[in-house]
């Protein structure tokens, strides 16, 4: 089934007081695995299409490490719009149609996008849980998806997807809860996060910690430039050598180009386009996200591992019995092609399938005509 490229869709209306989506609170405490209990847990989401009467016509779709619950896109009923950062397969007669799916996305557990994260009021305090708050696991933040399924009315899961950290949450769904899912499409991740991906994380939590505004993460004012300067590394790992000499080159900053707006680092310019684009990109990730949320979760990511307790990875994963499409991209540095053979390898029912991209690791961002024509597949 080829799923041809459309015009976008009209954005589905988001009735809710908040610009995160829908907010669900879950009565009584939420224990972590840690042990460490949250008084108060809320948790952000959207909804796109309408449940069936059975609630089995769910696709959970799972957001990477800055993202947030607007998967697709969405006009709220101020009537701002927002464009959803997977809206390329979310939509008419894209790979997850609205019109058969109810498609469901929920801010993580540990994000600062309305659910409940180190940004978030601490009810003992009445202030900012900032660097208090609690260690939180992917399991955690599949936990917490349980209960929003609960909440909803969601019985079964056609599928569970996601890119990165989102799909560590897909292969956690398979594992936590058999029986409730028929398929998962994890996508460019990782079973147990790789000494290669831990010290890409590690380097960035340096940059934000050497920041001097950080303050043990008691900081009054975003380390901002701290924070984008673990964007610009975080950045080198989701592209690729191939992609940055074609778009960039060395061409130099010119006059008009942009980079005259750049707000941090204003005292030592930019010589080189690529340059001019890394500090915009941590501008704009230090404009919207918050510090202890970034140490939080790279620190979430590090510990994944679904093997842990369970008897290593292969037999963990070997538990698994949903269908799988497993897919890897031909660039990707941060979790590379052989890693995601792996995991399909150890999956009973898997199938391995590769996007064709010199974009590296955030290809999957990028190249939506493969990806609509391999999740249309898999899923008919």
């Amino acid at each position: 089934m080829n799923m041809p490229r459309t015009e976008s869709p009209t954005p589905s209306t988001i009735a809710a007081g908040t610009t995160h989506g829908t907010l669900f609170t879950p009565p009584g405490e939420f224990t972590l695995a840690s042990g460490a209990a949250l008084p108060r847990l809320e948790i952000a989401y959207t909804l796109h299409g309408r449940l069936n009467s059975e609630g089995t016509n769910a696709v959970l779709v799972c957001h990477a490490l800055t993202g947030h619950a607007h998967a697709a896109d969405a006009r709220l009923a101020s009537g701002e719009t927002i464009s959803g950062w997977f809206s390329g397969v979310i939509g008419p007669r894209r790979a997850f149609d609205p019109e058969k799916y109810c498609v469901i996305c929920s801010n993580i557990l540990g994000s600062c996008y309305g659910t409940t994260g180190p940004a978030s009021r601490n009810p003992a305090t009445g202030t900012a849980y900032g660097p208090d708050f609690p260690p939180v696991t992917v399991r955690d933040m599949v936990r917490a998806q349980r209960l929003l399924m609960d909440h909803v009315g969601i019985r079964a899961l056609k599928a569970v997807t996601g890119g990165s950290l989102g799909g560590m949450q897909a292969l956690e769904w398979a594992i936590q809860y058999p029986a409730m899912v028929d398929a998962i499409i994890p996508i460019a991740t990782s079973a147990a996060h790789s000494p290669w991906a831990i010290g890409i994380s590690e380097t960035q939590r340096l940059a934000i910690m050497n920041d001097p505004e950080w303050r043990h993460g008691r900081y009054v004012r975003q380390p901002e430039r701290g924070l984008a300067v673990a964007r610009g590394i975080a950045m080198l790992s989701y592209r690729s050598y191939p992609s940055f000499t074609a778009r960039f080159g060395r061409t130099p900053v010119a006059p008009g180009d942009g980079h005259e707006r750049l707000r941090l680092f204003e005292e030592t310019p930019p010589a080189f386009a690529v340059e001019s684009y890394l500090r915009y990109q941590g501008q704009k990730l230090a404009d919207r996200f918050d510090a202890n949320t970034y140490i939080t979760l790279t620190r979430a990511m590090d510990a994944h591992d679904v093997g842990a307790g369970r008897g290593g990875v292969k037999e963990a994963l070997g538990t698994i019995r949903a269908r799988a499409l497993v897919v890897g991209i031909s660039s990707d540095v941060l979790y590379p092609p052989a890693e995601q053979r792996e995991i399909a390898a150890s999956i009973p029912r898997a199938t391995y399938a590769e996007i064709a991209s010199p974009h590296g690791h955030d290809a999957f961002l990028i190249e939506f005509d493969q990806m609509n024509a391999l999740l249309g597949n898999f899923l008919s």
